[in-house]
């Protein structure tokens, strides 16, 4: 079996892991944290890093630090994980949908402005599989209607957007550290910031709204959504291939491209827009040959002993949120079509390229 994703932990992990039993520092306390707080915010060009358990907990806690609250609304793609709309909703906000872009697979920014109103109160961009969202338009409409930007950039580890950082673009933005991340530390997340005040916020509500002066005393409530030093030492020793690890990624895109460029009946990722070039997070190819679909091609690669995993299910489809009484008279055919058609192959840092020949070779053979 060819799993669609392997982690790769061949550097200074297991030293680091060591050292946490060792000191005996394995909680939430350790030095760490800091400096996996330091270092990723380094890489991404932000004053302030609060590590956190996950990238869902980012998202809540990013969204509860700018004051997003009952009766807002937030625009954000359809086209992404539930976290995203789970986020926004548990605020008592209103998440506002756009479709999708066939070309790039990301959010359409051209929809933006039409769903803008009055309680319109942020922008959730979500940088897609290796490209990035177009990111200048947003930015204009967020000064022109004084928008705040939560920037999701889980999957666009040490990718750019005219050179500069993803990560780098939200009030707040956001990175999930789960294993077929770029960088992993098993579960975690980061919010990255540029302002103090908000930076101080986001302490607090991942750490159960503690006081400074009595500890047990609290005026507000939060999570315990803190990350373990056990956890920060997995992250900084894969920060210390971050470079190795990007063009590893870029290899593996290019590799597959070259290998399935001929092939009939289906999209391959885009190797660059004017803005960015693909950093290949996961290889994804959409069917074109409509007479097929995602589930039952991947069906049939698992019968093979290849691991792929589906496109997103779009929120506007999604069960939980009709009986929430939304979207039930939207509909966006971009993310339904990505949804049906969309699905991708092994893409881990550990795959070689003898295994993306044999992903490939098959997945011709499932196609003619």
């Amino acid at each position: 079996m060819i799993p669609v994703n392997e982690p790769l932990l061949n550097g200074n992990e297991k030293k680091y892991l060591i050292e946490c039993i060792d000191t005996g520092w394995i909680s939430s306390e350790g030095p760490f944290i800091k400096k996996f707080e330091e270092n990723f915010s380094l890489k991404t060009n932000r004053k302030y890093g609060v590590a956190v358990c996950n990238g869902t907990a980012a998202l809540e806690i990013a969204v509860e630090a700018l004051g997003i609250t009952k009766g807002d609304e937030v625009i954000m793609p359809s086209f992404t994980i539930i976290s995203c709309a789970s986020a926004i909703i548990k605020s008592g906000a209103i998440p506002v949908l756009v479709d999708s872009d066939l070309n790039t697979w990301n959010m359409d920014v051209s929809q933006i402005e039409s769903k803008i109103t009055a309680k319109t109160k942020a922008i959730m961009i979500v940088h897609i599989y290796g490209l990035t969202v177009d990111m200048d338009p947003v930015l204009a409409l967020a000064k022109k209607y004084n928008l705040k930007i939560i920037e999701d950039s889980a999957e666009a580890h040490g990718q750019t957007y005219k050179g500069k950082p993803c990560g780098s673009f939200g009030d707040v933005s956001v990175f999930s550290f789960y294993p077929n991340k770029l960088i992993t530390t098993g579960e975690g997340g980061m919010i990255l910031t540029d302002d103090d005040t908000i930076a101080e916020k986001l302490r607090s509500l991942r750490n159960l709204c503690f006081t400074a002066h009595k500890r047990f005393v609290h005026e507000e409530l939060g999570w315990n959504m803190r990350m373990t030093n056990v956890q920060a030492a997995i992250g900084v020793a894969q920060l210390e291939r971050w470079d190795e690890s990007i063009a590893r990624k870029r290899e593996i895109g290019k590799l597959y491209t070259e290998l399935l460029k001929d092939t009939k009946g289906i999209q391959l990722p885009l190797e660059k827009t004017d803005y960015c070039d693909n950093i290949y997070w996961v290889y994804g190819i959409l069917l074109t040959d409509k007479s097929k679909n995602a589930e039952h091609t991947m069906k049939l690669l698992a019968e093979k002993g290849i691991g792929t995993r589906p496109f997103f299910y779009p929120m506007h489809l999604q069960p939980v949120l009709h009986k929430m009484g939304l979207y039930k008279s939207e509909t966006y055919p971009n993310s339904e079509n990505m949804y049906n058609y969309g699905f991708y192959l092994p893409s881990g840092l550990a795959l070689t390229n003898e295994q993306i020949h044999e992903v490939t070779t098959i997945l011709k053979e499932i196609l003619i």
